[in-house]
């Protein structure tokens, strides 16, 4: 009788952390202590910290009249990942096979520049409908 995998894997991982036990080098002695010494000369300049909180943007693409799939798919080529989708018949129905679907509208108009975590409804109603 076969065991199951996972007490292969605990295995493999016990083996490991002793192996590298076994392998460490410590001889027990603390490293040596370094001191880091700073001249200044001259006068000092303010650099400012690089901005890494600026808000990126994204171009949003026309995705209308593409099967639904196809509109996330190019949604997310252009770095929007909030999206939202509605049945723009009015009947509430879930999308849950998005290749049966075609976009009809979206909220935020194509070509324009927003921030790329902004939220894009994408209204789409069943192929043939």
């Amino acid at each position: 009788m076969s065991q199951p995998k996972w007490v292969w894997v605990v295995g493999a991982v016990a083996a490991l952390v002793v192996v590298g036990a076994l392998v460490d080098d410590d001889d027990g002695t603390a490293p040596p202590a370094t001191t880091e010494t700073t001249q200044l000369v001259g006068e000092a300049t303010a650099v400012p910290p690089p901005a890494t909180n600026a808000a990126k943007t994204c171009t949003v693409p026309d995705v209308v009249g593409m099967v639904h799939q196809s509109a996330q798919d190019t949604m997310q080529a252009a770095g929007l990942y909030r999206l939202r989708e509605e049945d723009a018949t009015g009947q509430n129905r879930v999308l849950v096979l998005d290749r049966n679907w075609t976009t009809t509208a979206q909220d935020v108009a194509a070509g324009q520049v927003v921030p790329c975590d902004t939220e894009i409804t994408l209204l789409a109603k069943k192929t043939g409908e």
